[in-house]
């Protein structure tokens, strides 16, 4: 096997089509074992060159609870109750590190994400 790292986006494009190649690559064979190491270099230059962004911690929140069909109620027993939930979400109330945790727990929304800064409602005069 002939591998080496992923520097240029040549490299990388390369890489993609040899792993598109081996994609269907039966397990326990030489073909998927090379697919396997090129994945992991390709993930590797992608996390360098391509860095996602995590998503802001409300719209986070709006996601989960409309992947999971979270309702407003349902959210207001992770925050307290209601008011401090359509807070929340309205962005006129940051979030605490208890309403952090019991996201994290109940919803299994990364941490990562809740702990972000965020902007707060603009508010109009």
């Amino acid at each position: 096997m002939d591998f080496r790292p992923i520097r240029t986006e040549l490299d990388y494009q390369e890489a993609l089509q040899e792993v598109e190649r081996l994609f269907d690559a039966s397990p326990d064979t030489p073909e998927h074992d090379r697919l396997d190491i090129l994945c992991t270099l390709v993930e590797s230059y992608e996390n360098r060159h391509y860095p996602i962004e995590l998503p802001d911690p409300v719209e986070a929140i709006r996601y989960y609870m409309d992947a999971h069909g979270v309702s407003l109620n349902d959210l207001s027993q992770y925050l307290g109750d209601r008011s401090t939930a359509v807070q929340v979400l309205s962005r006129q109330r940051f979030l605490t590190l208890e309403m952090i945790r019991q996201l994290n727990k109940e919803l299994g929304i990364p941490a990562e994400i809740l702990i972000q800064q965020y902007e707060p409602a603009q508010v109009s005069a």
